[in-house]
């Protein structure tokens, strides 16, 4: 609880800095980035959610953008290994972290870095059943 006595926002909620003029909770150059990264795969979609903008592989969520962080579906292992590099943290909107996931950030983002982390996602999320909806 607050000190006004609200309930504190949920971890993953965005804060008033990462909404743009037109309401949007994520940054959304890097979300451009990252589209331009999976758009040419066919079962390529889009979905909002964690407060942020999904990006989705035959309907397995791949990677997304939270605020100015990019988010990565890597598997437990992968993420457990990717945790080791600079500019990498757990995903933990839920005030729990998720082993499969993690955020990356800053120097991480740079234009080669960004897209091998989209790959590493994106290899995981072609593995996977589809899943219909």
């Amino acid at each position: 609880m607050s000190a006004a006595g609200a309930p504190n926002p949920p971890v993953w909620w965005p804060d008033a800095a990462a909404v743009s003029s037109a309401g949007m909770a994520y940054d959304e150059q890097l979300a451009e980035r990252v589209r331009e990264e999976l758009q040419a795969d066919p079962g390529f979609s889009e979905r909002k959610m964690f407060g942020g903008l999904c990006f989705m592989l035959h309907g397995n969520m791949c990677a997304g953008v939270v605020g100015e962080r990019l988010m990565l579906r890597l598997g437990e292992d992968a993420a457990t290994a990717a945790l080791q590099q600079p500019s990498v943290s757990p995903m933990d909107f839920t005030g729990r972290p998720m082993r499969a996931m993690v955020y990356v950030e800053g120097e991480g983002l740079t234009d080669g870095a960004l897209a091998r982390w989209v790959d590493q996602a994106a290899t995981l999320a072609r593995r996977l059943p589809p899943k219909g909806g």
